[in-house]
């Protein structure tokens, strides 16, 4: 006589039975998918429309030192690579769910509500006024910022090299020099003389500057644009 072993699943699954119908579970099950849509839609809600508020109620022996950032943090890596750093509601991307399951188990882990968020993303992510990486913040006060969430795809590795001349006014005249400078080594050396003197490459080069300095200046006042300095809270896009 063979022995037939013991599956586990079918015992479980009997044992369900008897305690309770199928019908009864799937109505009890329903029902905390109902509750649990609530409260999703609920946070959805308050991203959405972003209440403004400076704190929230954490309780700091469960907060994680490696997700807290002042303002200062972050006004420096927006500046570094041209980003925004905004209220919630302005954000135009498609949330992910992952964020608000986070926010969830933030809000039951410290028994609160979240309110203010803020996010840090490029300006095309935000559907903003005059109109690749976010990452979820929410404030804990005094101008500090907890982590909640980050996704997407990495910025580009040379992003922080390419924004580098419109971080500031300074960086951007750097810029024009040594671009004027190549445009100038450029120039038909027969235009002038078969060779040119220093004083002449130096008129050449001043002459350059203004040209390649007022072209910049026409197109950046014509697009409205700023340096990322200035513009980093703004919630202009031609910014």
């Amino acid at each position: 006589m063979k022995l037939t072993g013991t599956h586990i699943p079918d015992k479980i699954l009997h044992a369900r039975n008897k305690r309770i119908s199928e019908e009864r579970l799937l109505e009890e099950v329903e029902k905390i998918f109902e509750r649990e849509k609530t409260k999703d839609n609920l946070i959805l809600k308050n991203l959405t429309e972003g209440i403004e508020t400076e704190s929230n109620s954490f309780t700091f022996d469960l907060l994680e030192t490696s997700k807290i950032y002042h303002l200062s943090d972050i006004e420096k890596v927006c500046i570094d690579y041209r980003l925004r750093f905004l209220n919630s509601s302005y954000f135009k991307a498609e949330l992910p769910y992952e964020a608000i399951s986070k926010i969830k188990h933030l809000e039951k882990l410290h028994n609160t509500k979240l309110e203010g968020f803020k996010i840090m993303a490029p300006a095309k992510l935000f559907k903003l006024e005059n109109a690749d990486d976010p990452l979820l913040f929410a404030p804990i006060g005094n101008q500090y910022y907890y982590l909640v969430h980050s996704w997407g795809k990495d910025l580009h590795p040379f992003r922080k090299l390419i924004m580098w001349p419109f971080k500031q006014l300074e960086n951007f005249i750097v810029l024009l020099l040594v671009l004027s400078l190549i445009l100038t080594t450029l120039v038909p050396q027969g235009m002038f003389n078969q060779q040119l003197t220093t004083a002449q490459f130096f008129m050449v080069y001043l002459f350059m500057f203004k040209w390649v300095a007022g072209m910049s200046l026409f197109f950046g006042f014509k697009r409205g644009k700023n340096f990322s300095e200035a513009v980093w809270r703004s919630k202009f896009y031609n910014a």
